[in-house]
């Protein structure tokens, strides 16, 4: 019998290879037990934690450990493999949340930090993990996401990664590397071997190297090995073993709800939140925003950081949304591209929270006779689910486009019934990716 696969998601963007699962964005104990209850081998629970400060984040994931293991309990469920989803960036609450999900749920054999995302041009060789930028693959650390105010760090060496994210609590030298030659010969010795929550990081070229990977730990964990994982997307691909999405991605305009703008019978009107800061959204906003047919609308940071109150912005935006909506046009709220500077972490965390506060007001507010919404920014998306849209738990169709999922809304939701929602993470696709999301679900 194959172990049920928990992840604990630090936004919502880790479903962004699998499909046919269920995204859980509340924990209580109802909710989880439906959730283990599903078919799909997958349970993802958004925990939103990396929108959190460091002792939030934590106990954010005692508590969702802690209902986990009930849940379990009362389902039947003693098979699982656990997994902490976070960015293929090496951004995050490391070792935090391992830390506390190995304290919860432990003891664990080993814990390995899997950042591999293909879909998004990660890969990891000899230890260092790339980002392919304009077609050369870049070492992470010299990307503009290692210099992230929050989440910063000065090595793509994993085991020097490792060492500086543990503050030398695991030193590069005591942890496990597992290169591209062993995995493909085969790892199931070494795995056999781990034991006191060892520290291993592990190459990945291509989704086969993962499915080798996979497939030896899931032998070892028949043998009672148990793991802890820190990966990105990728690694659940292979440890699910999910067959080809039922849907295929350009296809997926037939979920849009059939409501055309008044003469405009082959496009379909929806809404569009941009939440991320980071410069490939910022180019893909801007490509986005030379079709006719969408209307940009700028939310100004600026305003909220210096005093404007969030309901006289509030207003503002839905009275634009009102007007491009009456057009017949599809409404682009963007927060302002400027990276504005605060007095530390936890003040841009806070800042960040209002932020999302007021996307989601405006979310709520938009028309009833919404065809499309798309999130872009993975707290963004996440928001969207939990407090914009507010929905416990909804079922994930798979990929508009490699690395980008969409879900449905529920049937019986009180505002937006079978409402089809993109959560397309900030650091994904190339410069037209929003564009084709765009034109897949507009266009008939």
């Amino acid at each position: 019998m194959s172990p049920k696969i928990l992840v604990l998601d630090d936004d919502p963007t880790g479903s962004q290879t699998v499909h046919g699962c269920l995204l859980l964005t509340q924990w209580d104990e109802a909710t989880l037990r439906q959730g283990l209850s599903d078919a799909s081998p997958l349970l993802f629970v958004l925990t939103n934690t990396r929108a959190l400060p460091p002792d939030q984040a934590a106990q954010r994931t005692r508590e969702v450990c802690a209902r986990l293991q009930a849940a379990m309990a009362a389902v039947g469920i003693d098979q699982y493999a656990i997994v902490s989803r976070s960015d293929s960036t090496l951004r995050g609450h490391y070792p935090i949340e391992t830390d506390a999900i190995a304290a919860a749920m432990g003891p664990f054999d080993a814990h390995f930090l899997v950042p591999a995302f293909f879909e998004g041009g990660r890969f990891t060789r000899d230890s260092v993990h790339y980002l392919m930028v304009n077609g050369q693959p870049v070492p992470t650390h010299e990307t503009e996401f290692a210099k992230d105010s929050v989440f910063g760090y000065r090595h793509s060496y994993l085991p020097d990664y490792v060492a500086e994210k543990t503050q030398g609590q695991i030193p590069a030298d005591q942890v496990e590397r597992f290169l591209l030659a062993e995995i493909r010969a085969g790892v199931s010795d070494r795995l056999l071997g781990l034991m006191g929550n060892r520290c291993g990081v592990v190459d990945a070229e291509t989704q086969s190297d993962l499915d080798r990977f996979a497939q030896d730990v899931l032998a070892a964990a028949a043998h009672g090995k148990r793991f802890l994982f820190r990966s990105a997307a990728s690694l659940l691909t292979s440890l699910a073993q999910l067959p080809p999405q039922p849907v295929a991605s350009e296809a997926m305009g037939q979920f849009t709800r059939a409501i055309a703008p008044l003469g405009q019978e082959n496009r379909k009107q929806g809404a569009i939140l941009v939440g991320s800061h980071v410069r490939k959204t910022t180019e893909q906003l801007a490509e986005l925003l030379q079709r006719p047919t969408v209307a940009p609308i700028e939310l100004d940071l600026r305003r909220l950081q210096t005093g404007t109150p969030e309901a006289s912005l509030l207003t503002e935006v839905q009275a634009a949304i009102a007007q491009v909506w009456a057009q017949g046009q599809t409404p682009v709220v963007f927060t302002s591209r400027e990276e504005l500077t605060f007095a530390d972490a936890a003040t841009r965390l806070a800042f960040g929270q209002r932020v999302s506060a007021l996307l989601m007001a405006i979310a709520r507010s938009l028309p009833a006779d919404l065809g499309f919404l798309i999130g872009k920014g993975g707290i963004t998306s996440n928001d969207l689910l939990s407090d914009g849209l507010a929905v416990p738990a909804v079922r994930l169709q798979g990929q508009i486009l490699p690395g980008c999922s969409l879900v449905v809304l529920p049937a019986t939701h009180p505002q937006f019934p079978a409402l089809p929602v993109v959560l397309f993470p900030g650091n994904v696709g190339d410069a037209q990716a929003l564009t084709t999301v765009y034109d897949r679900l507009s266009q008939t």
